[in-house]
């Protein structure tokens, strides 16, 4: 029996591919309060993009800026391979009412599916198989695997420590050890081994023969492979003989298969690694160190943070040893779990910051990773019916808040990590103490400083006037070699290092502001063309600001050049840059979008924002929002604008998206906030 799920549309030759029906179904859509985005090109890289494109388009064509779109992106378009096709689900993601845009796409082209994922999510559109009575589809049918592959690998339930899957069915374990039965082909083989495993079913002659072929065809680059990170867990599991000989080349990227098979031999490797500072091998190591030596969690992550401090490792190994430590006390069966299900890892995080028990370095990142949570702990408290527990919550949050100038002076966040962890955290540096400055000039003179960590210290220096001829001088040896390389800056609230860089030489007057601007004239290479005008804001003048200007009206694609050219103009005039953009509201070339955005980017000029959109999540750009729209010296139209930006930001409509987590207070202001101004318009 065949249960027909839809068309089975694989293409025969000379039939058209996916994307081109897709295509042709697509330039079908649009009509009343609908409208569909052309299919993207490498421009339409993120969604600010989809919605940079969508106002563009509306102003373009005349659409009412109201209307609701669909469009993909690039990254969506990944989906198709270069024959046109789809080879994963294709992400549409969309802007306006959900319900006008679910109703304007529809059931989708005939042989395809389109899936609402919601008012919060993306549409997924896929091609339509065929499965068999147990829900199997032929192993001919690439979609079809693809998309039974999908559902068997959509874990039941994560945690920090582990991810659960559902049984598989008898048919469905058959059909997976069928596909490795072939002689082994490791492409394939990685797709079907997986969900085995993740069930612990990997047969011990399959982990054999794949071992065999990985380290046959993989010799001297194991880790290139991607299907080890099933084939080791069977391996260990197995107890094979060659286990410890793979993992001990595979280095640290195995410490999580290592540290859930703990034994004396992965203790040592896993040591090893994380003395190295290695984030996932230091905890890996304190995993297997609870396990075989110290049951006490707390005894056990002191022990670890001393003998890390003594080997000198990275300040971020303590960070990682915390996260292990808090992932260990909130397992625990014992810990009380209210409704606020993240209460108890901040809780422990508060109370570990005041542990004496611990080392200094390690409260010190339970401090930092405190920071911005004692008013959620106070929240959550609030809500506990034990009054004991909440009363010591509450008293562990005053503990904490009396060590926590001296745990956190002279540190500052990791930068290292992901660059939009900086951003999130960017409000906190819209005023400077003495502390941050020094840590900020510490960063620029430390030599192994990369250069995001550069470009992120530099900018809050600049812009705060902090910046001073100590760090140009710091910078100067490396700025030919390190920072003449392309780094994107389009999603930070800083600049390209050797933008501000440059700024800042031309500002002491410098000699070797000459040598840069000799430089950034230089056609070569292409990736600096883009933002050699943002140079401009350095030592400005009428000159500098009428070639910015010339750019700006020209249509050219604005990197920033805009939020010079009013930066540079307000320091020309000695004027407020606020009073500069308004002045630009209906000027002819000027995009509003684009103003829109400089005009609150600039609502405080010590540290304008240089995210190239409105980040809805942002405190920052929420903040200023605010304030453009409660500023009494600014126009009414611009103070829309203001109005505007708050009302669709994420504090209101979407606060769990709002980075750092916002209490129950902050979204209670927020709205209460709005809906003291909920009647403004622009004539008021």
């Amino acid at each position: 029996m065949v249960v027909l799920v839809g068309l089975n549309t694989n293409r025969p030759a000379g039939q058209r591919s996916d994307l081109s029906r897709i295509k042709a179904w697509w330039r079908t859509l649009g009509g009343d309060r609908f409208a569909v985005l052309p299919p993207p090109t490498r421009g339409r890289y993120t969604q600010s993009d989809g919605h940079e494109d969508a106002a563009e388009m509306f102003a373009t064509r005349g659409i009412a800026t109201d209307t609701s779109f669909a469009y993909w992106h690039w990254q969506s378009h990944d989906a198709f391979a270069r024959s046109g096709e789809l080879t994963g689900v294709l992400y549409l993601h969309w802007g306006g009412d959900h319900a006008t845009v679910a109703a304007g796409l529809g059931e989708g082209p005939p042989g395809y599916r389109i899936v609402d994922n919601g008012p919060r999510g993306a549409f997924q559109l896929d091609r339509v198989t065929v499965v068999d009575a147990d829900g199997l589809p032929d192993p001919e049918d690439t979609a079809g695997v693809r998309q039974f592959l999908a559902r068997v690998g959509e874990p039941r339930s994560r945690s920090t420590r582990a991810t659960e899957y559902d049984p598989l069915t008898a048919a469905e374990e058959r059909w997976l050890h069928d596909r490795l039965a072939a002689p082994v082909d490791l492409d394939a083989a990685v797709r079907f081994a997986t969900p085995l495993e993740h069930r612990r079913a990997l047969t011990p002659d399959e982990t054999a023969r794949l071992l065999s072929a990985w380290r046959e065809t993989y010799a001297g680059r194991l880790a290139a492979w991607p299907g080890w990170r099933s084939v080791l867990p069977a391996l260990l599991r197995q107890e094979h003989p060659e286990a410890w000989e793979v993992a001990a080349e595979l280095g640290a990227d195995a410490a999580y298969a290592l540290a859930a098979h703990p034994s004396p031999h992965s203790l040592e490797l896993l040591r090893a690694w994380a003395l190295t500072g290695d984030d996932g091998a230091v905890r890996g190591w304190f995993r297997a160190h609870h396990a075989l030596r110290e049951p006490d969690p707390v005894r056990a992550a002191a022990t670890l943070s001393e003998e890390l401090t003594e080997h000198t490792a990275p300040e971020t190994s303590q960070t990682g040893l915390l996260q292990a430590l808090r992932e260990a006390v909130t397992d625990a069966p014992d810990v009380r779990r209210p409704a606020d299900t993240f209460f108890p890892l901040l809780l422990a995080t508060i109370r570990f910051a005041t542990d004496d028990r611990l080392p200094r370095p390690l409260r010190v990142a339970a401090a930092k990773a405190a920071t911005d949570t004692a008013d959620r702990v106070r929240e959550a408290a609030g809500r506990l019916t034990d009054a004991a527990a909440a009363a010591e919550a509450l008293a562990a949050v005053e503990r904490y808040e009396t060590a926590r100038d001296d745990l956190l002076a002279g540190t500052g966040p990791d930068l290292t990590g992901y660059e939009g962890g900086l951003g999130d955290i960017y409000h906190r540096y819209r005023a400077l103490t003495p502390s941050d400055v020094q840590w900020l000039r510490d960063r620029l003179a430390d030599p192994s400083t990369g250069v995001q960590g550069i470009a992120f210290c530099l900018e809050l220096l600049y812009a705060h006037g902090e910046a001073t001829e100590a760090e140009l001088l710091a910078l100067l040896p490396r700025w030919k070699k390190e920072l003449t390389k392309q780094y994107r800056t389009t999603y930070t609230e800083w600049r390209h290092p050797l933008v501000t860089l440059t700024c800042l030489a031309q500002d002491l007057g410098h000699p070797a502001a000459e040598a840069m601007l000799a430089w950034w004239a230089k056609p070569k290479p292409l990736w600096k063309e883009p933002i050699r005008l943002l140079t401009h804001l350095g030592a400005p003048t009428e000159e500098k600001a009428a070639e910015l200007w010339e750019f700006i009206v020209s249509g050219g694609h604005d990197t920033g050049h805009l939020m010079t050219w009013v930066l540079l103009r307000a320091r020309l005039d000695g004027t407020h840059p606020l009073h500069i953009a308004e002045r630009l509201i209906d000027e002819p070339g000027i995009r509003p979008y684009v103003l829109h955005r400089v005009l609150i980017g600039v609502a405080d000029p010590a540290q304008p924002l240089w995210h190239y959109a409105i980040d809805p999540r942002s405190h920052s750009w929420w903040h200023r929002a605010q304030e453009v729209a409660d500023d009494e010296r600014l126009s009414a139209e611009a103070r829309a604008i203001g109005m505007n930006a708050a009302r669709e930001h994420y504090v209101t409509r979407y606060p769990d998206q709002v980075r750092p987590a916002l209490t129950e207070g902050e979204v209670k202001t927020a709205h209460a906030w709005l809906e003291a101004r909920a009647g403004r318009t622009a004539a008021d």
